[in-house]
């Protein structure tokens, strides 16, 4: 298993959940109590993030996170 092309999967999946409801990151950032750059960093697959932070992002776009991994 290639464990960052993995990551940059679920960020590109996320990114483009964020944008097909119209939010930028500095929104969901807002929204979730993140940073910009750190929203970028786990869109780009640059980031392992934790199942918590998974669950905040997926509050933040109004989704569940089965909508994010699947």
């Amino acid at each position: 298993m290639d464990s960052k092309q993995k990551l940059r999967e679920l960020g590109e999946r996320f990114r483009l959940i964020r944008e097909s409801k119209g939010l930028s990151q500095n929104e969901v950032a807002l929204r979730t109590d993140k940073t910009q750059q750190s929203i970028q960093r786990f869109e780009k697959g640059r980031r392992n993030v934790s199942y918590i932070y998974l669950l905040e992002l997926c509050e933040g776009l109004e989704i569940e996170l089965k909508e994010l991994v699947s």
